[in-house]
């Protein structure tokens, strides 16, 4: 075995080094590229992909009608916006001053008679049209983020798929394949990072334990150890070549720091953590920003804003945005519960607005796709039986995408007087599934793969050229 020209002291100099392990989902390491200081340079073309788990209304956020009778408009107005004639939700200020930066689609739907959150998520994340899925119980299908991984793996990172906050919870709430690569493997399934009681709002947040510090001391000795034993046998043979080139990655990528140092939020300083907000999604997707400079190349993040004031237990992070209201059990929709949108779409705002702020300052929008959407949206006509809430609503609902050459300050497509279906320029999730793909540079099928098994295309939908500009 022929260990890289690295000395112990530099080993021993990168940090510290967790427990090394090949099968870890997500693993997929690449050659490094250095610049000329030899310094790591960030990755091209990544997605933070902000997963709104519920299915957020489009029509007390994004796509108001105001003059639609009482029982569908709802309880908030429309304000003005940076862009001329593009209205949001008055609770979303925030974004309201950033809509040049971003292309707000308003005429999402499923093609099919999707209607609960397992099966809309996974066409959603799937890219395929399934309307029916076995609750709960994969089927193959690779997920976006997989597929991203498998073609863009990440160059001086342990970890090119990452999942902020697993969907938890009964599998009603949850996409069937969320923790597997599908038909890609076990390499490209997400790293879930965080949890309810764990999560980079609270002071003690931990890392997953492969950013962990281990002892760098034990880890040199055995590596050493592999050397003696190792290095005739897999001289000798090309495949075992190949593993020892492969092993040799990993123990490269886990001395270099930018994984770790990602996760140390604290380094921020307190004026942005704070303009992101101080609640799990906020820091969530400060901690997205920092992970696709650290060379992640997808993360999603789970939309969920937390548990609100005095209510113990709250919304759970595989539903925040399913808001029944009093037919479910889950307060008044419009109201300041975990449930309720007065608590929820001002987080929602201050979050995603700081994100492409930020973003756009650093340099980084023009290279990092962001996509802000749920699995499906919410009736038009406002239930009333108890505290009002909206059912599910797959015929019509709205996104927000920015990034990657997307243009921004635009409004695509439209939907009729009650957002109940869209009129002009339907976007189907397997469409936008496909724009995700198209602008990241990943081929909608790879032909490549000759495994002699029929696989479906990697999105059955289209790319919106529309949104490029």
């Amino acid at each position: 075995m022929n260990i890289l020209p690295t000395s112990r002291r530099q080993f021993l100099q990168a940090g510290g080094i967790g427990a090394l392990n090949l099968a870890i989902p997500g693993l997929v390491v690449g050659k490094d590229k250095l610049d000329a200081s030899g310094n790591a340079v960030a990755s091209k073309k990544r997605c933070i992909f902000l997963l709104l788990c519920g299915g957020p209304s489009q029509i007390d956020t994004w796509d108001l009608k105001p003059d639609a009778p009482a029982e569908i408009r709802g309880p908030y107005k429309p304000i003005r916006t940076k862009v001329p004639g593009m209205h949001l939700s008055e609770l979303h200020p925030m974004l309201a001053k950033v809509t040049d930066q971003f292309c707000l689609i308003r005429s999402m739907t499923h093609p099919g008679p999707i209607n609960n959150h397992f099966d809309a998520m996974h066409n959603l994340l799937s890219g395929q049209l399934i309307e029916r899925v076995k609750q709960g119980e994969p089927d193959g299908l690779p997920y976006l983020g997989s597929v991203v991984a498998k073609h863009l793996p990440s160059e001086h990172n342990l970890v090119s798929n990452a999942w902020l906050i697993k969907c938890v919870g009964p599998p009603v709430f949850c996409a069937p394949n969320i923790g597997s690569g599908g038909y890609l493997g076990s390499a490209h399934a997400p790293v879930f990072i965080g949890s309810e009681t764990n999560h980079p709002a609270m002071p003690n947040f931990k890392p997953p334990e492969i950013y962990d510090m281990g002892d760098p001391e034990r880890l040199w000795e055995r590596r050493k150890l592999l050397a003696d034993l190792e290095s005739k046998m897999l001289a000798e043979n090309p495949q075992g070549t190949d593993w020892n080139d492969l092993r040799e990655k990993a123990y490269d990528a886990m001395t270099r720091p930018e994984g770790r140092q990602a996760f140390d939020l604290k380094s921020e300083p307190l004026a942005v953590r704070e303009r992101y907000g101080m609640h799990p999604l906020g820091q969530n997707l400060l901690l997205a920003r920092r992970m696709v400079e650290a060379g992640v190349r997808f993360i999603t993040v789970n939309g969920w804003v937390g548990a609100a004031p005095d209510e113990k237990g709250g919304g759970p992070p595989s539903s925040s945005w399913d808001m029944h209201g009093g037919n479910m059990g889950m307060g008044n929709a419009f109201g300041g519960g975990s449930y309720g949108m007065n608590f929820c779409l001002p987080r929602l705002d201050q979050a995603l607005s700081a994100l492409l702020t930020d973003l756009k300052q650093r340099g980084l929008l023009e290279d990092t796709l962001v996509v802000a959407v749920g699995e499906f949206g919410r009736t038009p006509i406002i239930l009333t039986q108890g505290p009002p809430g909206r059912q599910h609503w797959p015929k019509c609902f709205s996104a927000i995408v920015a990034g990657c050459g997307i243009r921004g300050g635009a409004v695509y497509g439209e939907s009729d007087k009650t957002a109940s279906a869209p009129i002009s320029d339907p976007v189907t999730v397997q469409d936008l599934h496909a724009t995700v793909l198209h602008a990241l540079g990943v081929p909608l099928n790879d032909l490549t793969m000759n495994t002699g098994l029929s696989r479906p295309p990697f999105s059955t939908g289209k790319p919106v050229m529309g949104l490029f500009g």
